[in-house]
Parts: structure tokens; C-alpha cells; sequence
């Protein structure tokens, strides 16, 4: 017997991406000391006052089923901070909360999209994009951007995906290039799903991630809370990565048929971790800001070494937790490079190929060791690619 095509087909008979992430564990399995700049998991864990808050909601007996859709409490609490980040009014009625960031996107896929359609994603993009696309049977198409534009998208860009497309997911700030959309991007954007009557998928769980400009969600624009899905999620905001909690924010008749769909898959988040994110939001603004620092501190220190590399470029990135650094001059693909890095250095990063055309050539830098370890492996990855260049 043979597995479905619908499953078999999920990473488009390809590579999923992450060979050299698998390469690197494989590694560390046997006892070889590797310096992992792989995966966007903060060298922190999640503080304890969140997991006590956890402990005492399971003591207390929140261990049964949940409310498919979510606690009521912590659906209010998250549409508030919607409706103040964004300005646009947010009831509980608009969110559904759902196992991580991840779940989230394959549910609004899946109410986006029939099976067949084409469902447009921005390049470079984060890994899963195109699978989860595929998983809810429809077809990924990849817009490429450009480094020279800071990897944003234009109306231009945009206006090549094919007649009929259903649906455009989009990241800011940006998991791989650290990009933040400005105003102009926004505007495009939005002008663009509304021309082509589209949905709108807006990832933004790297919304407490930016190091410069602001971040904006597409939902504010006029006409556009309509058409546009926010995907939300408490692993970067809070460290709270394995707790596997998140949400999407929707039309109210959308949020309903994303309840039946997550009645017959996931049926609900357990309570006690969704009681542990409520009293995580209740921290506040200065709780986050600590979560994100080290982050912003370790952008510093590589655009301070990259100015000793002149060969070796970025560019800056304006929020989340990763680096993507332009190799193109060493004459290497980003998979051949990051290999090469891990066989000779043991330094684990990603290659650009993995987050599409856009970034071949590049690799993708995770910030997400402790600042001396990390100053120190990225001087080393520098000064390797330096070599290269210099033959």
C-alpha cells in the first residue's frame, strides 16, 4: 500500500529544506560540539512565572477538554490587543485560538482555498509556507523579491502571480530576511489583493520583533479587515515556543467554519496552556521588550563584524531573530556554503535555497545564542567566506 498523493505531494516531491538543520543534529547525537544558528528558538526558556502559571491552572483542574475555539478569556484579551495595535474594532467573535502559528496558517488555507486553486506566498519566505499551501490542497505560487528593494514586494511583483489566484500569505517583519513592510509595501499589497478580490494571510508573529521602522498590520487599511486573516502567536513574543500556542483573527462567518474545521483536527488547545498565555499577555509591553533584546543586541554585533568583511553583506534586518548574509562573492550555493561551514567549523546555519529562488546564495543567520558564543561563531563564519572569496 501507498500513502495518499494528498500527502505524498506536501513538499512537492523536493527537498523540505532543512538537510543541513538534520545534518547538524545528527551531529550532536554523536557528541560533536555544534554552534546551532539554525532554528528561530531563543537561547532563553520559557520564564518560569508563565510555566508556575501552568502548573497551578493543571493542579486546578484545567486538564479536560477545551473550548474548540478557545478560552473565552483569552480570546477577549487577544482581540484587545488586536483592536489596539491595529485600530480595528476586535471582538472575541474574531479569533480562534489554535495549536501554535503553524496550525494557524493551515487553517487559513484551508478556509482561503479550495482544493486546486493557487494560493501566492512571498520569496524569500519561511520554510513551511509552500507544504502548508499544499497541505491544504492548493497549489503554492512564489513571488521573488529582491535584495536591492530589501526583499519587499512591489505592486509589479505582485501583479505577476496568475489570474485567479485565491489567496496571498505575507510575513512582517520578515522570517527569513528580517524585513519590515512600510507603508508603501502595505499600500501595495493591500491594493493588490483588492484588485484581484483576494484574501489576505498576514503572519505577523514577529510583531514585537522590529529593531527599525514600526511594524504594520494590512488589517487597518480601509476595506481590507474583510479579506485579511492575521496569524498570531505567543512563541517569539514569549519564548514560548513548545507551549504551541497561537490564533487567527477573521471575518466572524470565517472564524465559524475555521471552528468546524479545527472540530474535526485539532479539537481545541489545552487549557491549562491556554490559562499559562493568558497570564503571559498580562505581563505586558516590558515583559516582551525583555524577550526581544537579546535579539536586537545580536544585530548589532553582526553588523559591527560584518563592516571588517567587506565582501561578506546584509541586508539590515529591521526586526525578528535571523540575519541573512549575502555569499554570492564566495561563488557558492547557500547549501554549499552552510555544508562546508558545518564540516569545517561546525557552525549550523540555513541556507537561503531553503527559503526559496530569492535567497540563493545567501544563508540565514539565526541570532539565538548567548551574545559572546554568537560574536564569536559569526567572526569565524565571516572570516571563513572572506577566505573563499579571497581564494
Amino acid at each position: 500500500m501507498t500513502p495518499s498523493k494528498r500527502i505524498s505531494a506536501i513538499t512537492g516531491q523536493g527537498s523540505d529544506g532543512w538537510e543541513v538543520f538534520y545534518r547538524s543534529r545528527a551531529m550532536i547525537a554523536k557528541g560533536i560540539d555544534v554552534v546551532e544558528l539554525t532554528i528561530g528558538e531563543h537561547d532563553i526558556r520559557t520564564d518560569p512565572q508563565i510555566l508556575d502559571a501552568m502548573h497551578a491552572a493543571a493542579l486546578a483542574g484545567a486538564t479536560g477538554y477545551s473550548l474548540v475555539r478557545g478560552h473565552p478569556k483569552l480570546r477577549e484579551t487577544i482581540a484587545a490587543r488586536i483592536q489596539s495595535q491595529s485600530g480595528v474594532a476586535t471582538g472575541p467573535e474574531h479569533v480562534l485560538i489554535t495549536p501554535g502559528g503553524q496550525a494557524a496558517l493551515f487553517a487559513a488555507h484551508m478556509a482561503a482555498c479550495d482544493p486546486e486553486d493557487i494560493a501566492v506566498h512571498i520569496d524569500p519566505y519561511y520554510a513551511t509556507y509552500p507544504t502548508t499551501i499544499r497541505a491544504a490542497g492548493a497549489h503554492p505560487f512564489a513571488i521573488q523579491t529582491q535584495a536591492q528593494n530589501e526583499f519587499c514586494p512591489t505592486y509589479n511583483d505582485l501583479n505577476q502571480a496568475p489570474q485567479g489566484a485565491r489567496s496571498l500569505l505575507v510575513n512582517s517583519p520578515n522570517n527569513p530576511t528580517g524585513t519590515v513592510y512600510g507603508p508603501d509595501t502595505i499600500d501595495d499589497i493591500c491594493r493588490f489583493v483588492t484588485d484581484r478580490d483576494m484574501w489576505l494571510i498576514s503572519d505577523e508573529v514577529y510583531d514585537t520583533q522590529v529593531w527599525q521602522g514600526s511594524h504594520i498590520t494590512p488589517r487597518n487599511s480601509p476595506h481590507m479587515a474583510e479579506r485579511t486573516m492575521v496569524v498570531g502567536s505567543l512563541s517569539k513574543s514569549h519564548a514560548m515556543t513548545g507551549s504551541r500556542l497561537g490564533w487567527v483573527v477573521a471575518p466572524v462567518d470565517v472564524i465559524e467554519k475555521i471552528n468546524d474545521l479545527v472540530t474535526t483536527t485539532t479539537f481545541g488547545v489545552a487549557e491549562f496552556i491556554q490559562l499559562a498565555g493568558l497570564f503571559a499577555l498580562g505581563l505586558g509591553p516590558e515583559f516582551e521588550n525583555q524577550i526581544a533584546a537579546p535579539f536586537r543586541r545580536r544585530r548589532e554585533i553582526a553588523l559591527k563584524i560584518l563592516q571588517d568583511f567587506p565582501d561578506i553583506t546584509t541586508v539590515p534586518p529591521s526586526g525578528a531573530m535571523y540575519l541573512m548574509v549575502d555569499l554570492r562573492k564566495t561563488g557558492l550555493s547557500g547549501e554549499a556554503f552552510a555544508n562546508r561551514l558545518l564540516e569545517d567549523h561546525h557552525i549550523a546555519v540555513m541556507p537561503g535555497e531553503s527559503f526559496g529562488r530569492a535567497a540563493a546564495g545567501h544563508i540565514r543567520v539565526a541570532l539565538t545564542i548567548d551574545d559572546a558564543r554568537f560574536a564569536e561563531a559569526f567572526r569565524t563564519l565571516c572570516a571563513y567566506a572572506q577566505g573563499i572569496v579571497d581564494g
